[in-house]
């Protein structure tokens, strides 16, 4: 079989999937809904590494297959910023290459595993049906992002995904809480689909075609000929552009307010959509981008400052959190900022190597927490937690192996990532040792709030509620084999990225090579360091990691935890950090309550001069049309009667002979005819 001829029927399947659980799920078992919602994702699944198989038969310089099924829109001809005419014509079609073989191995691999985890974790939910068929419309719209082979099919699978995360944020739409911050997701996106659309505008308007393959192939022409140059404002402004999009998919400062709320949806919601897979789109979409932001250095800064700082920013908020996955959500926010990291200084496929690695462990910890909430009836709330190691140990064990990988623990999957990241920030060109060092600040910051994690809810005291604690028990095997699989994914996925310096090759480096082969245009002289100085970077930032982990266990596991004493080590800082730095409360006074006030002000600028105009009209025509039947009634029916009444009178002495009776008138003339000759007889004597 060619699956790479059938790459197009990877999205359809679980789009497939979604027709049948949202039509009949309603009148299915629960478990047919299940099996066909776990099934054609891991069809998708096997469809996936068939054609990932395939492309690795190919030589490195062929590793792309387009598959173009259709036209899809051809809006005709149209300008392009040089003046010549384009045609504006968009293809339903698929591209596989290393990049997009990478994302739907991520998606359809870890997605199939939180599938079967929501089989256990969503089972006494109602609407089940609505969630799995939900789940598949969001993998039918993530797979099509990655896959489709211009923006405009990408833009598609985006805005898919943002309203399958809006429908499953909102998935407990009883709750207040769960709507506000579905709708608070949706907003802040639309805030970046609008840069999204405004780069993909300025990208056909530049180069007269929106397929990936002809936009790179442009560029790389345009560099040639001299028609295009480092630095041109046009490249700065789409990338930025493009950036904007990013930033709101992937939650970057200032739009990462909506993805800590958004932990309101089921836990596999934030698993799958809120951590593996939808909020690295922004992630996708630059690296795919990467033949633009090759010739915007002034964007690429823009883009690694602006991923450190939201790495810090939210980890500094992550270290008081007291929500399990809000902590993780934090964590979240700051894991994508390294990514960005990475690709704002030309580390392109550190980046994708970290959205990898990332999405094994951070899928894991937010599937155990889920099993530790599930355990607990639905208590999120770790300072109501504690001494649960031995009650749930298949979930401690993996959340604990997560938790190493995240931290960077040597030789699991996030040291090999995150230690390429930080060696790329010091010694690449567009690096910078100020963001090394924000990025080892940020490795240690990891490491302590996710140990504060561990301990507050694994060991030290109990503080369970007394009838929670007697029903603590661990989750059924639908949710532990998934996390047993993702806990040995976060030991190994890292190898496929062995590094120089211990003697690997770099494979996964080499395997994306062709996607983001460099321009031919001037590079600054590369700064030459040995294998020993990036091991010594590399022991730096374990080092920083294990004074984070030091500083967990001396104030959450020797001691357990006390919240005056928690409140007292950060003296004026605990409630900046603890109010996420009062960030959304200043959203609300720039943005949202100005927002309220303007539909408060339109509201009664309609009330009152709107509907003012609108009833006055209403009052002056009824009033006026009072007047014209008072007029009517006695000034022009007066007259008529007056007129009417007036010849009536005076016809009356004639109206008493006109009778219109025969016999009234031969009596008339009789008596006529009787004067007449009365007077003629009498007249003449």
């Amino acid at each position: 079989m060619n699956f790479l001829d059938l790459i197009w029927l990877i999205p359809l399947f679980p789009a497939a999937g979604f027709v049948i659980n949202g039509l009949f799920g309603k009148r299915m078992p629960k478990t047919m809904v299940g099996v066909i919602a776990c099934g054609l994702v891991f069809i998708s699944f096997i469809f996936s590494a068939g054609a990932v198989y395939q492309l690795l038969q190919l030589d490195s310089a062929h590793r792309s297959h387009t598959v173009r099924l259709y036209e899809w829109i051809n809006a005709g001809p149209a300008h392009t910023s040089e003046g010549p005419l384009a045609n504006f014509r968009v293809d339903w079609g698929f591209l596989l290459d290393p990049l997009s073989s990478v994302m739907i191995l991520v998606v359809t691999g870890i997605g199939f595993l939180i599938h079967i985890y929501s089989t256990g974790y969503m089972h006494e939910e109602d609407g089940y049906y609505r969630f799995f068929a939900y789940l598949n419309l969001f993998m039918f719209s993530m797979l099509t992002l990655v896959l489709g082979n211009n923006y405009v099919m990408m833009f598609v699978g985006w805005e898919g995904v943002g309203l399958c995360s809006y429908l499953l944020i909102g998935y407990y739409f009883h709750k207040k809480s769960a709507g506000d911050a579905a709708k608070k997701a949706f907003v802040v996106n639309r805030v970046g689909d609008w840069g999204f659309s405004i780069g993909i505008m300025m990208i056909f308007v530049t180069f007269g075609t929106i397929d990936f393959i002809q936009v790179g192939e442009k560029v790389r022409e345009g560099v040639m000929a001299g028609a295009f140059h480092v630095g041109d404002p046009l490249f700065i402004g789409i990338a930025l552009a493009l950036f904007v999009g990013a930033a709101g998919k992937s939650a970057q400062i200032p739009l990462y307010v909506w993805l800590p709320d958004a932990m309101e949806g089921p836990t596999p919601v934030s698993a799958l959509i809120h951590a593996a897979t939808m909020v690295t789109a922004g992630v996708y979409m630059v690296a795919r981008s990467n033949f633009i932001y090759q010739m915007a250095p002034q964007a690429m800064t823009v883009v690694a400052v602006i991923g450190a700082v939201t790495a810090f920013f939210a980890a500094s908020i992550g270290l008081v959190q007291n929500d399990i996955k809000r902590v993780l959500a934090y964590s979240t926010v700051s894991q994508l900022g390294y990514m960005f990291l990475a690709l704002g200084v030309g580390a392109f496929a550190a980046g994708i190597f970290h959205l990898m690695t990332h999405a094994f462990f951070k899928a894991l910890l937010f599937l155990g927490s889920g099993s530790v909430i599930h355990a607990m009836h639905h208590e999120q709330d770790m300072r109501k937690m504690g001494a649960l190691k031995n009650k749930i140990p298949v979930t401690f064990w993996t959340m604990f192996v997560g938790t190493l990988a995240i931290a960077g623990t040597p030789f699991l999957a996030g040291f090999f990532s995150k230690d390429e990241i930080l060696w790329k920030a010091f010694s690449s060109n567009q690096g910078h040792v100020l963001l090394w060092l924000l990025g080892a600040a940020v490795a240690g910051m990891t490491a302590f709030y996710m140990f504060r994690l561990i301990f507050m809810t694994f060991f030290g005291q109990s503080r369970v509620d007394h009838h929670t604690e007697h029903h603590i028990h661990e989750s059924p095997r639908s949710m532990t084999v998934p996390l047993i699989i993702l806990a040995i994914g976060s030991v190994v996925a890292g190898y496929v990225g062995f590094p120089a310096w211990l003697g690997g090759n770099n494979a996964f480096e080499k395997f994306l090579d062709p996607v983001f082969e460099p321009l031919p245009i001037p590079h600054g002289p590369e700064a030459e360091y040995s294998h020993l100085a990036e091991a010594g970077m590399a022991a730096a930032s374990v080092a920083i990691a294990l004074i984070g982990f030091g500083l967990a266990y001396s104030k959450y596991c020797k001691r357990s935890w006390e919240e005056q004493r928690e409140i007292g080590q950060y003296g004026s800082l605990y409630p900046v950090f603890l109010n996420k730095y009062y960030v959304d409360e200043g959203y609300d006074f720039l943005f949202v309550n100005q927002a309220k006030d303007a539909g408060t002000g339109l509201w009664k600028f309609d009330a009152v001069v709107v509907d003012g105009a609108v009833n006055g009209s209403a009052w002056t025509t009824v009033e006026g049309a009072l007047g014209s039947g008072w007029w009517d009634r006695w000034v022009v029916d007066g007259i008529v009667k007056f007129i009417g009444g007036f010849i009536r009178t005076m016809s009356w002495p004639l109206r008493l002979i006109q009778t219109g009776y025969v016999q009234n008138y031969a009596l008339v003339m009789i008596l006529g005819l009787l004067i007449f000759i009365g007077y003629v007889l009498w007249g003449t004597s």
